[in-house]
């Protein structure tokens, strides 16, 4: 911030400090003379702060009655990004249960940038349009989000009120390790002390959240985001599959994420069984892939988009909804 700027707003917390300041005492806390003072307070009214000028033998400066917001000292990108930044928040569910707390807060932003650029902005928002989301995301609240943070950043044991996906309302403590934004909902991981076991909660679950007495330590190298990761590719779902791969693990984690499945390298036995370097010319080695899920029906084309050799090992219904896929796409590419 250059050496002006910095004076001009010092003498804005000068004068928000209340009162009616001289210009001879603002001249001297600022290292300035009077001309250069008033030249200080035209900048801020430029910016639509309202100073007023006080005459007679203790005249001065001051601000008008009511007046406490100061003007945001920002340039046209990062008024952008501020803007952009609450209006993605609202689309992606990255907001608090206040669902109109975006809006004010961009609206309070707008209300003090000056009319120019307010202007530019108006243009940028208006033209901007956003793909539907995939559904209505849940948010968390806005209490709950801030003690479990306070208690993520002192490592403070936390008690919560949890509501399951089957409903059932439970009171448990965690040792939480950090907060999680995926897909459009929050997630806070820890460890239950009681059962010894990690868990990962829905923060728009949780109904209340209260800081406990004590600490505890964090686990050396704890990555809160691969944890929430882990915990999706390895819930409990209706089916277990497991695949063999020929690839690479960038080329798998392009349609089956971490969050969806786990990647491991193949058995020396399994690699030699499979093994057939002619059939694959691309290179890459055998993976074992394990992955859970509700439906099986969406797999086979996953498979076909990879357009790697696999081995299906589990379950044989997979094999055959994979057989099925290809007679179809087979007989639609006959067709004249």
């Amino acid at each position: 911030m250059s050496r002006p700027t910095g004076r001009v707003l010092t003498l804005l917390e000068l004068l928000q400090s209340g009162g009616t300041r001289t210009m001879a005492e603002l001249a001297d806390r600022l290292g300035v003379d009077g001309r250069t003072v008033r030249r200080y307070v035209n900048q801020l009214i430029d910016l639509d702060v309202p100073v007023e000028a006080v005459r007679g033998r203790y005249g001065g400066y001051r601000l008008a009655p009511g007046f406490r917001l100061p003007p945001l000292m920002l340039s046209d990108d990062e008024a952008l990004a501020v803007l952009l930044g609450l209006v993605a928040g609202r689309r992606t569910g990255l907001v608090t249960t206040v669902d109109t707390a975006s809006e004010t807060a961009a609206a309070k932003i707008r209300r003090v940038l000056p009319e120019r650029l307010a202007r530019r902005l108006d243009t940028v928002l208006e033209s901007l349009a956003f793909t539907k989301p995939a559904g209505e995301f849940p948010t968390p609240d806005a209490g709950v989000l801030l003690t479990i943070a306070d208690a993520v950043r002192h490592r403070r044991p936390v008690s919560i009120r949890y509501t399951d996906r089957g409903g059932r309302r439970s009171e448990r403590t965690l040792h939480s390790f950090g907060i999680v934004a995926h897909s459009g909902r929050w997630y806070v991981t820890g460890t239950d002390p009681e059962l010894g076991e990690d868990r990962t909660f829905r923060l728009d679950r949780i109904t209340d959240a209260r800081t406990l007495p004590g600490s505890f330590e964090a686990p050396a190298g704890e990555d809160p985001a691969q944890r929430v990761l882990s915990g999706f590719a390895t819930a409990a779902y209706r089916h277990e599959v497991v695949l063999r791969i020929h690839g690479t693990v960038e080329r798998i984690r392009g349609v089956l994420p971490a969050s969806v499945a786990s990647v491991e390298p193949a058995t020396d036995a399994d690699a030699a069984e499979d093994a057939d370097p002619a059939a694959d010319p691309a290179g890459g080695r055998w993976l074992r892939v394990r992955l859970r899920a509700e439906r099986l029906d969406w797999l086979p084309a996953v498979l076909a988009s990879l357009d790697r050799p696999f081995v299906i090992e589990r379950p044989g219904e997979l094999r055959d909804l994979v057989i099925a896929f290809a007679d179809r796409l087979a007989a639609r590419a006959r067709r004249a």
